[in-house]
């Protein structure tokens, strides 16, 4: 048995959904904030539905997603719409769910929304979750050094390093570690030993 997969978004189609998602009233708030952040911090579904409410940080006026370390920064129309979304989530007053930390519960007592239910939905409103989260990541991937995108969205580095080589992307020779500290015995330009 074959099986295809759909071409990750262009970019243009990416920030056409991102954008239709952010303002479209018409869509429902949790399938906005799931499309959200599959566009823009490239997560499969399956990890999207594991997501509790407690890894979306709010430390004053900003708003981090943890999805690897350190969280994600929200930008502030997302930050809004996942705000929205936590406090309207769907399926909560039932007497199974009154106290769900899930981001996305489900029906059931204790478990999160099905992904391949929120996959279907998704496509519905016009976002395929794997061809956007494929745009997503590539589009991180050529912007930023693959070490810093995979610990900041959850993804192994052999799996960014790929998606480099196919992308042509031009962060391959990016040393990962500590860049604050400077080697022993370093001494700035013009800065005197003694």
């Amino acid at each position: 048995m074959k099986v295809s997969r759909r071409a990750a978004l262009s970019e243009d189609e990416r920030l056409d959904a991102l954008g239709r998602l952010l303002t479209d009233a018409d869509v429902p708030v949790r399938l906005r904030a799931a499309g959200v952040i599959a566009l823009l911090y490239a997560q499969p579904v399956s990890r999207i539905v594991r997501l509790s409410v407690d890894d979306v940080i709010r430390d004053g006026d900003t708003v981090l997603l943890r999805l690897g370390e350190p969280a994600s920064p929200v930008p502030a129309p997302v930050a809004a719409l996942l705000l929205e979304h936590i406090a309207n989530r769907d399926n909560m007053n039932t007497a199974t769910n009154p106290a769900s930390c899930w981001l996305f519960p489900g029906r059931r007592a204790g478990q999160p929304f099905r992904p391949d239910h929120l996959s279907a939905l998704l496509n519905e409103v016009g976002v395929p979750a794997a061809a956007a989260r494929g745009a997503a990541i590539r589009q991180q991937l050529l912007e930023l050094p693959g070490p810093v995108v995979a610990g900041a969205l959850g993804y192994h580095d052999k799996t960014t390093s790929r998606l480099i080589r196919e992308t042509g992307g031009t962060w391959s020779r990016y040393a990962p570690g500590d860049h604050a500290r400077s080697p022993t015995g370093w001494v700035p330009r013009g800065a005197s030993n003694s």
